[in-house]
Order: C-alpha cells, then structure tokens, then sequence
C-alpha cells in the first residue's frame, strides 16, 4: 500500500497542523491588493489597444488574402474578421461589394453533381459568427442581408433519404439537391437552418432557431420548426406590389398587409 503524499495529507488530515495549513492557503488565495484605478485603467487601455492591433494586422495580412485567394470574384470594400475561414472542398464564392463575413464561418463545397457548386453573397450583406454553409449546386444570398451568429444553409441534405441508399454510403441523388435563393435585404435570426430548395423573398424576417423546409414569401415573419409565416410584413412604398389586395398566410387566414404569394390563395 503506498504513502499518501504530503499534499494529500494536508488535504485530507484532521490533524490540528493540517488544518492550520488549509486556513493559512484559503487565507493566501483571497489576499487583495488594491491597485488604484489611475494605474489600471492605462494598463486595460495598453492592452485593449495590443489586442486590437494584432487583430488588425493578422485580419489584413493574413485572414483576408487567405480567404481572397479562395474567391472567384471579391467586390470592392470586402471586411473579414481576425479568424480564418474555413473553406473545404471545391467550389466558386462570389463575393459582391462592401460584404462583411464576421468571427468565422464554414465553406462546405459537395462534389456530388457534375456541375461546380457555387455561393453567392450579395452587395452589402453581412454575415455573423459560426454561420455555415454546405454547396453542393448553388446558394445565392441576396443583398443587404443580416444573418445572424450560427445560421446554416444547406443545399444536400448530406445523406440521401433511402435508407438503402445510405446503408450502401452513396451521396444524396440530384433531386435532393436543390438550390436555395435568400432575397434581398433579409434578415435570419440565431441558429436558424436554410434547407435544400428553398426559397426566401425580399424583406422578410426568418425568427431565431427556425428550420425552413418551404418557401418563405416576402415581406413576411417565418418561424418555428418547420416554419411557417405567422404574420405579414408592412412593403416599403418604393416597392411595387404584383397583386392589389391582401392575401392569405398559412393557417388560411387574410391580413391587412401582404404581398402575392404564388400559390397561396384561396
């Protein structure tokens, strides 16, 4: 049987000198020193100013031309972040002019179709932390679009749905693959997921942690899993509506403020 060693003796002993030394130790560990805030607020600021600078410096000579180099086309004015991107596989990214893509995202090309998958950021779109993107034919984001920290759009469900299929390890069939269009100036909240083929018109708001599975009309609030339209979106005066009139969203019912959505009368 070995010797317990002396720190674990110190811990554990209920000897009287064992006790002075845990005393002594908790009193060590929660000893202060008071500095004076005149000291202190230089040094946070040395700091803050090191730490921005770095980031600087390794966001425009290292992450941006690192991401550049993986692009077809880069507009005029692109920002990225102090963190690498991560790009798999192979595939086109045109980037328009004036995007921001924030923290770090995910670049998942497929080759599962015989054409080269393709991503698209729009003119003025802005991309938060953790966002993800798996391309295996074409995801085409809009201008003027907000997508918030963790959102994932996918065009290949990764897996096909047969079960066969997948117990044989083949890749999803070309139907499965479907290309997904988000419009312009939409806005995707938190953790929300984009799924293959869908559709997402202009103006309209998909809420946090929603999985769309369908097309989204414009102008309209989606959310939920699977979501659905809970209500219609005021259109901006400049923008000219297809259809005079309210018509319906989802649960069948009519609303003040809407615009034409192909197929959803009644």
């Amino acid at each position: 049987m070995t010797r317990p060693t002396f720190r674990a003796r110190v811990k554990h002993s209920p000897a009287r000198w064992a006790r002075a030394v845990r005393v002594l130790r908790r009193s060590l560990l929660e000893i202060e020193v008071p500095v004076p805030l005149f000291l202190v607020r230089p040094l946070l600021s040395l700091v803050d100013a090191a730490i921005a600078l770095w980031r600087n410096l390794f966001r425009l000579f290292v992450a941006e031309p690192v991401f550049r180099a993986r692009c077809a086309i880069v507009g005029r004015g692109f920002r990225g972040s102090h963190f690498v991107h991560f790009v798999s596989g192979t595939g086109d990214i045109v980037v328009g002019s004036r995007v921001h893509l924030d923290g770090k995202c995910d670049i998942q090309f497929a080759s599962i179709l015989l054409t080269r998958p393709r991503l698209v950021f729009g003119d003025r779109t802005y991309v938060n932390h953790r966002c993800s993107f798996v391309v295996a034919r074409e995801i085409v984001v809009g201008s003027d679009v907000y997508m918030a920290p963790g959102v994932r759009i996918m065009d290949s469900p990764g897996h096909p749905l047969d079960p066969a299929a997948r117990l044989a390890k083949r890749p999803p069939t070309s139907d499965e693959v479907r290309p997904v269009n988000v419009g312009d100036n939409v806005w995707i909240g938190t953790e929300s997921m984009i799924m293959p083929g869908v559709t997402i018109g202009d103006g309209a708001v998909i809420a946090a942690r929603s999985v769309v599975t369908r097309d989204v009309p414009a102008y309209s609030l989606a959310a939920g899993a699977p979501a659905r339209v809970v209500r219609n979106l005021a259109v901006p005066h400049e923008v000219r509506r297809d259809v005079e009139g309210p018509v319906c969203v989802e649960d069948g019912t009519r609303a003040d403020r809407a615009v034409h959505t192909p197929g959803c009368e009644k």
